[in-house]
């Protein structure tokens, strides 16, 4: 009796060594209180335990770089292509993001073998229609956005902010460095103040007066309209409107929420799942519903906040791939700090 005590002991010492964990570590940089019931609704039909992680992209990129082979990320999630970039170049990323699945949902431009858009955001410009006519902006671009008549009358983000990092670095994709360099000489000197706060803080300085126009993501005018952050704020995003740059050559400038597979991922099948889960219909209505970003996939509404205040006819730059705003990066913080942009 003693005899099988001891080996039956032994047996369950050993067994958990060979048994694989039904779960998914997921690094997010995503600040939305609603991706929580998205990955609660993925564990209901998988049975797969999602470990989230959530912390600034800044520090969630520097402990998957310092842990290195022993970092126990499967996916790091993020707001903007650029950040997925970086980290594949950095060694950090691993190919697999290929199934046929992510390749039917996402269009090539929007994703690679390490890293896909599973939603997406436009940056464009916010104006004021009381100071700003209707043939100052025909035909406007972002390169136009360093033209003279806009002295003293635009506001922008500080050159740090990775959403600046990426039009920037797509501006050199499309036009090269010495061009992108004398934009930005030229952006610097229409400011109407020294960069501050964040997207929303441009529109609100539209609404006040303290500019004419200002660059900021899509989303966040439809945050401020739905009232979630207060009736101040909602009643400045009803002094704008918005436009759509670029929509006689290329497109507007696109942008994406991405996932990206860690290299090294000790649940790399469980990851793949449930990026293919955030990429169902059911998914991509529940990021447009609540977090109003555009859906990656065909098939799928913008919120109707989207769809009234900033519409959906409007050519999407499909051409400039998204896996350019990493590998320019380095090159944008460098354009942006020569001009004086702050």
């Amino acid at each position: 009796m003693r005899k099988v005590t001891i080996l039956t002991l032994i047996a369950s010492f050993f067994i958990p060594t060979f048994v694989v964990a039904n779960e998914v570590n997921v690094f997010n940089a995503r600040h939305y209180k609603a991706d929580g019931e998205l990955y609660s609704k993925f564990t209901n039909m998988t049975g797969i335990k999602v470990n989230l992680i959530n912390g600034k992209s800044g520090a969630l990129e520097k402990r998957i770089i310092s842990e290195g082979a022993d970092s126990s990320a499967d996916l790091y999630i993020t707001a903007d292509a650029g950040r997925c970039g970086a980290m594949d170049a950095k060694g950090t990323l691993q190919n697999g993001l290929t199934s046929a699945a992510i390749k039917a949902a996402v269009p090539k431009s929007f994703r690679t073998s390490k890293w896909v858009g599973i939603a997406k955001r436009a940056r464009i410009i916010y104006y004021s229609p009381e100071r700003v006519t209707g043939a100052e902006l025909s035909g406007m671009t972002y390169e136009g956005l360093a033209d003279p008549k806009w002295k003293g009358r635009l506001v922008i983000r500080k050159s740090s902010n990775i959403y600046n990092k990426s039009l920037v670095a797509s501006l050199i994709k499309n036009n090269g460095k010495a061009a992108t360099a004398a934009w930005a000489e030229g952006v610097v000197a229409n400011m109407a103040r020294t960069p501050t706060g964040n997207d929303r803080a441009q529109i609100m300085a539209v609404a006040a007066g303290e500019a004419d126009i200002a660059v900021a993501n899509t989303y966040y005018l439809a945050l401020m309209l739905s009232g979630k952050k207060g009736p101040e704020q909602q009643a400045a995003a009803k002094k704008v409107k918005a436009f759509f740059p670029n929509q006689n050559d290329r497109g507007t400038h696109m942008n994406v929420s991405c996932a990206a597979l860690v290299k090294g991922a000790p649940n790399k099948a469980n990851a793949i799942k449930l990026v293919e889960f955030l990429l169902t219909p059911e998914s991509q209505e529940h990021f447009t519903n609540n977090t109003f970003e555009f859906p990656m996939i065909d098939g799928v509404s913008p919120s109707p906040l989207v769809v009234n205040n900033l519409g959906l006819d409007f050519k999407q730059d499909m051409k400039t791939k998204l896996a350019s705003y990493g590998k320019n990066q380095a090159a944008a913080v460098e354009v942006m700090t020569a001009a004086g942009w702050k």
